[in-house]
């Protein structure tokens, strides 16, 4: 038997971020099941009812109303955790953020009188009174970062226009990582400064070159998030354009890497044309041109390959593959059952989903996705087929934090799905940076080592900077020491999965440039 309980907070905003804080806060205890803290829209309302809360205890709440809810295995468990939920979202608020007795301001225009100097505002509300919040800020004369998403594509579209007539940048929605004049906004890592500016329609394909650059010891001069639609169709990459401009007259950069999940091909040659002298590198996910060049620009189909070509043109030196990997793939080969030739990728980013996918492919042949490159691939997927699964959309993240906060959501997946008798490689991403959980590795060492134990192997990439807070070196050494076979980038990991799952030491290096 378990316990559920509710507490309603009438008029308690609290934007995303603190509510993920508070989620986890609220799952961080003894005897909890299940949590949520978030704000009383009606989508929340309907989760909420549909997991089976009383729809009385819910009556009269709005999109104002603050609700935390847990499901526990008593009775005291739950107060427990109602309460540091609680604790986490009225501590933040009382935290003194002003001067004693002046009130904090209630509006963008009463924070740039405040701030005179500030040009940046960072727009973090449910989707739907997310363009409100964005068209005060461009209103006041700021660039808008629109961390939020759900916000509709029509909206989206009218606020890049206004913004672009303003000579401001609206980025996002669900920008979800930026770099601007050495701050990192969202999910960023601490990355050094260098002469690469990155224009980014995919948060953690961003978060993958900057950290590449940076342990290569290049660095980057800005990262520029647009949000994943900008080099659609229907946006035709009106942010990404603006954004080209900015950094090719930017005295800074030498180079520009634009990074996208699988783009519209005619809006990406736009957005490339809009750097007139400054070199290109496009590293789009999935495209190709047979030829070399995709307009003025050189094209990757892989972050790794787009990095290593915005290595090349500036004449900096970038490490090969590690060392005796071939072995270190003959030995996890060995060690396979005959039946098992599956690889099953769960991954907390996106775009190193749409990566996987890619390298996957070409090496094995068709991956099935909830995101998938093809409308054909998609689930359910036939038995033995490789699978990615992208547990940061939104099937995965309704009613709990992103999995790059709280890792728990994909060890349960994991203990439901990766433990298959056909199953040759776990394939994992560990994101670090500013946002993400503090121990990320830590918190799935302990399924990886049973994964291990079971007969799979399991191969995982640690994404992040020296700098990051969690620790590089710690986190790579935590899976280590798990089993797990640690590689040098995403894009080497979706390798030596398809090399063990294969029995093909020679997959880990074909297609590296």
């Amino acid at each position: 038997m378990s316990t559920a309980a509710l507490q309603v907070f009438p008029g308690t905003y609290r934007d995303s971020l603190l509510l993920l804080g508070a989620t986890r806060a609220i799952e961080d205890g003894r005897g909890v099941t299940w949590a949520t803290a978030a704000m009383a829209t009606p989508a929340a309302v309907e989760d909420l009812t549909g997991r089976g809360f009383p729809p009385d205890d819910l009556a009269g709440a709005d999109a104002n109303a603050l609700v935390l809810a847990v499901r526990a295995t008593d009775d005291g468990a739950a107060a427990e955790a109602l309460e540091r939920g609680r604790v986490a979202v009225f501590s933040e608020a009382a935290a003194p953020r002003e001067e004693p007795g002046r009130p904090a301001p209630r509006t963008v225009g009463e924070a740039v009188a405040r701030l005179p100097e500030a040009n940046v505002a960072v727009v973090s509300v449910p989707g739907p009174y997310a363009a409100v919040a964005a068209h005060s800020a461009l209103s006041a004369g700021l660039h808008v970062l629109l961390f939020s998403d759900n916000v509709p594509l029509a909206e989206e579209v009218e606020l890049k226009e206004r913004a672009r007539r303003l000579g401001l940048l609206l980025m996002g929605p669900g920008a979800g990582t930026a770099v601007l004049a050495g701050v990192g906004l969202g999910f960023a890592n601490a990355v050094t400064p260098g002469p690469v500016g990155v224009v980014a329609a995919a948060g953690t394909g961003a978060q993958e070159v900057m950290s590449l650059l940076d342990r290569w010891g290049i660095g980057v001069s800005q990262v520029i998030g647009v949000g994943g639609r900008d080099l659609s169709a229907a946006v035709g990459g009106m942010m990404a354009r603006e954004a080209m401009r900015a950094l090719d007259a930017d005295p800074g950069t030498e180079v520009i890497l634009l990074v996208s999940k699988p783009p519209d091909p005619g809006v990406a040659r736009r957005v490339i044309g809009a750097s007139r002298a400054t070199p290109v590198v496009a590293a789009c996910l999935g495209m190709s041109a047979p030829d070399g060049p995709f307009g003025d620009a050189l094209l990757a189909d892989t972050l790794e390959q787009g990095a290593l070509q915005t290595a090349e043109i500036l004449g900096k030196p970038a490490p090969g593959p590690a060392g005796d990997l071939a072995g270190v793939i003959e030995r996890a080969a060995a060690q396979l059952a005959s039946g098992r030739r599956a690889v099953r990728g769960f991954f907390t980013g996106g775009t190193l989903c749409y990566e996987a996918q890619v390298v996957l492919g070409r090496a094995l042949g068709p991956v099935h996705s909830n995101i998938p490159l093809r409308p054909d691939l998609g689930l359910p997927a036939p038995a033995g087929a490789h699978i990615c699964l992208d547990l940061g959309e939104e099937e995965y993240t309704k009613g709990r934090p992103h999995p790059m906060i709280d890792p728990a959501a994909r060890t349960e997946i994991m203990r439901a799905e990766a433990f298959g008798g056909d199953i040759a490689a776990v394939l994992l991403d560990v994101v670090l940076g500013y946002g993400s959980h503090p121990d990320p590795a830590g918190e799935i060492a302990g399924v990886c080592s049973e994964l291990v134990a079971s007969g799979a192997a399991v191969i995982a990439y640690v994404l992040g900077a020296r700098a990051d807070r969690q620790g590089l070196d710690r986190q790579c050494r935590i899976l280590r020491d798990a089993g797990a076979i640690v590689t040098a980038s995403a894009a080497e990991a979706a390798r030596v999965a398809a090399a063990v799952a294969a029995r093909q030491p020679a997959l880990a290096t074909a297609g590296r440039p």
